[in-house]
């Protein structure tokens, strides 16, 4: 199945969806294997494994090459992609969408802040463009998607400067423009997210986190986890480095590791290595 089709599916299903937020094709593979159907790439903590802020400093190809990853690690996992406001003007937005259906994703989304000073949507003083603009965006968007299942997806910032009733507005208009789908960042209560289809549950941000079952029930279908497990990585990084730095070695941390065994049960360590060993063997004879 296209992987837009597969996204599709997950949103028109019942419930509202976990989509994980991964960095790499491993964390994907463990997201998998945990049961969670799909896959996130976040340009906030895309931009954060290269050591920058999440104010533009990624481009198309940095998300599109995580997206690579994921999809050449877990085949079949659908993966929706963070693409900012684009990446650039029209012209280069269609660019932006076509590298990132190349890499094999199921989708993006696009918002509507101001490119010039675009930032993550959970802090103050977010700028946002025209609704006129950001429909041109959307058109452009699909107009450069080669396979009409890929989603192409709106994020509104609206909430923030403009309150919900302009961004339910601009939703209006972003879905009349062609967006699939309609995805309300910076939510401060519950009731909000009954004006839209994507809720994004990033944590220590404005959104109050929710349940699944209650944000289907306001009528979410997919819910974004973009940094749940990178925070969590990295504080267990953290930690060790500090032990690391303080004590002797890292014996007394070794609990909180991941084992060599599981790592390379994980990875299919085993059968690579067999086939290596064929490889080999076919070599030699």
């Amino acid at each position: 199945m296209k992987p837009g089709k597969q996204l599709r599916e997950l949103a028109a299903a019942p419930g509202a969806a976990p989509v994980a937020g991964a960095v790499s094709g491993y964390a994907a593979m463990l997201a998998a294997k945990a049961g969670l159907p799909a896959a996130y790439v976040s340009g906030g903590a895309t931009a954060a494994t290269k050591g920058l802020p999440d104010l533009g400093t990624v481009a198309a190809a940095d998300v599109a090459a995580v997206a690579a990853e994921i999809v050449a690690a877990v085949p079949g996992l659908p993966v929706l992609v963070d693409a900012d406001t684009g990446f650039g003007n029209v012209l280069a937005l269609g660019r932006s969408v076509k590298t990132i259906e190349a890499a094999g994703a199921a989708g993006l989304h696009i918002e509507d802040q101001d490119g010039s000073s675009r930032r993550c949507g959970h802090r103050p003083g977010k700028r946002l463009c025209s609704t006129a603009a950001m429909q041109d965006r959307l058109k452009a968007a699909c107009d450069a998607r080669r396979d009409d299942s890929f989603v192409v997806m709106a994020r509104t910032d609206a909430i923030a400067p403009e309150g919900l009733g302009a961004a339910i507005q601009r939703a209006v208009a972003y879905a009349e423009a062609g967006a699939d789908m309609i995805f309300l960042e910076g939510a401060t209560e519950a009731a909000q997210y009954r004006a839209a289809a994507v809720a994004n549950m990033t944590e220590f941000g404005v959104t109050p986190l929710l349940g699944r079952k209650e944000l289907a029930e306001l009528g979410v279908a997919l819910v974004l986890y973009p940094l749940s497990a990178f925070r969590a990585m990295m504080r267990a990084g953290e930690n060790l480095y500090q032990a690391l730095a303080a004590e002797d070695g890292q014996s007394g941390a070794l609990d909180a590791m991941q084992t060599r065994d599981e790592l390379y049960a994980n990875l299919g360590y085993a059968a690579y290595e067999q086939a290596l060993d064929a490889s080999q063997d076919e070599a030699e004879a």
